[in-house]
């Protein structure tokens, strides 16, 4: 790869292909020039979705979001495949911070890829949020050292339960969306 298209690569991977950002940044005519294919873009998407799919974390969540980030600017049911087989394998024994965290990055990737998704995918997806949601509101509040209620913006238990709640009326709003 020659160093214009590295550079290229450099902007579109920081920008998680988001042309708006570029250009807000002042970036995006610099992008422009290297002249790059709408080819060599979807592989550089699949490249990130790839890279942060193996990255998924229960302890780091920048993966999670910013598959979110990617499926806004490139609309592809593997981030919405990739995220619940992780969360369906991992997040329901974690603590409540995560299990709100992933069910709203699920929610985030639904609204973007809900075009491109099957009818089967979309009520797998609903099924794990709506699960993780409902665990939520009946089980106790969990927190494990480092993750704080604060960090969502909430202050305390019923707060939290009052989010989910209005998480599994988006999600009722999402199944019921007419395209």
């Amino acid at each position: 790869m020659d160093d214009q298209n590295r550079r290229a690569q450099e902007l579109f991977n920081y920008y998680h292909g988001s042309f708006v950002h570029m250009h807000r940044e002042g970036n995006l005519e610099e992008y422009r020039s290297y002249g790059i294919s709408k080819e060599t873009e979807i592989e550089w998407f699949k490249e990130l979705i790839r890279t942060y799919t193996v990255k998924l974390s229960i302890r780091d969540w920048d993966a999670v979001n910013s598959l979110g980030l990617i499926s806004s600017n490139y609309q592809d049911k593997s981030i919405l495949e990739n995220v619940v087989s992780f969360t369906q394998k991992h997040v329901m024994s974690s603590d409540s911070v995560v299990k709100l965290m992933y069910a709203e990055s699920i929610i985030r990737i639904l609204k973007t890829c809900r075009k491109v998704i099957s009818n089967d995918l979309l009520f797998d997806a609903c099924r794990v949020v709506v699960r993780i949601l409902e665990d939520i509101v009946s089980g106790p509040l969990i927190l494990d050292p480092g993750h704080e209620l604060t960090d969502l913006a909430l202050k305390d238990k019923r707060s939290l339960n009052s989010r989910a709640q209005k998480d599994i009326e988006e999600i009722k709003s999402i199944l019921n969306y007419k395209d």
